[in-house]
């Protein structure tokens, strides 16, 4: 797929608008009927796991449990897997800083806007999409930001039915207040066929995420199985209170694998430590879907 292109698509009404959120809505909510549900605590909170796989709730509950039990500081994720109808979720309504996972989210509001103007990115769009992503470029980042201003954002964000994020103040992109469950629920937006975002602007964004430089693929990449193909987004941000928010997103394709988390975490005293509390929830993911 050219980097440089996007879908143009015609005007939907806000008919198409409403279906695209309540379809995002479904998506991000719905319990499939014959699932089963087990859930293991962690501090006063519990990991709670839904699945039609025999047997992988409960695995997957108290495996994630164990990774976080004990961890210093505060985390959250959410999980998905398609094709064993799973979901996962720990404090999934639970509000971070962002950090730069919220690169992604910009990027989606950007493509949105374009096709909502029937064209496709500039080649300057194309360079600072490039550079936020990839790089994760902060004065890319702000650039953009700029551009598509808080009530693109807004837009995006009513649309991908991602309703607990509030867009940072002031041009602070990376104080935005996301949430485990938000972050997954972009995730599957990238790699489902709706209306939010058409085939090529989810490809050109999916395709940035895996192109992501080697030193920044730390995270949820770690322990995906061989041959599947990686899409990741992570952030980082130490503050004087509260220490570093370390966060990592990430989506699963190729080789009949379909799946994707959102790991955040808060608290830690080194970005290392917060490094280890994502990726040893990421190993028990990839462990237990891949079984």
């Amino acid at each position: 797929m050219h980097g440089s292109r996007i879908s143009t698509c015609t005007r939907r009404g806000l008919a198409a608008v409403v279906a695209a959120g309540s379809l995002l809505t479904v998506l991000t909510t719905a319990t499939p009927a014959t699932a089963a549900t087990a859930d293991a605590p962690v501090g006063g909170s519990k990991v709670v796991c839904t699945s039609k796989k025999p047997g992988l709730a409960p695995t997957l509950s108290q495996d994630l449990a164990g990774a976080l039990d004990g961890r210093r500081g505060a985390s959250a994720l959410a999980v998905y897997d398609r094709p064993t109808a799973t979901r996962c979720e720990f404090k999934g309504g639970s509000h971070f800083d962002s950090a730069s996972v919220v690169k992604v989210t910009v990027l989606g509001a950007l493509l949105r806007q374009a096709e909502e103007a029937h064209r496709t990115l500039t080649p300057h769009e194309v360079d600072l999409t490039t550079g936020m992503i990839t790089k994760s470029d902060n004065d890319a980042t702000t650039a953009l930001w700029r551009q598509v201003r808080p009530s693109g954002i807004q837009h995006f964000l009513s649309l991908a039915a991602m309703r607990d994020t509030v867009p940072g103040k002031d041009g602070a992109w990376g104080l935005t207040q996301i949430t485990a469950h938000d972050q997954l629920t972009l995730m599957r937006l990238l790699t489902t066929d709706t209306p939010v975002l058409g085939a090529h602007s989810r490809g050109y964004a999916l395709d940035l995420m895996h192109r992501v430089e080697a030193d920044q693929r730390w995270g949820a990449p770690a322990g995906a199985p061989a041959g599947t193909d990686v899409h990741v987004k992570n952030g980082w941000l130490p503050r004087d209170k509260g220490g570093w928010r370390v966060h990592s997103v990430g989506a699963f394709t190729g080789s009949g694998r379909d799946y994707g988390m959102a790991v955040l975490s808060t608290g830690s005293h080194t970005m290392d430590y917060g490094v280890d509390t994502i990726e040893n929830a990421a190993r028990v993911v990839h462990r237990d879907l891949a079984r």
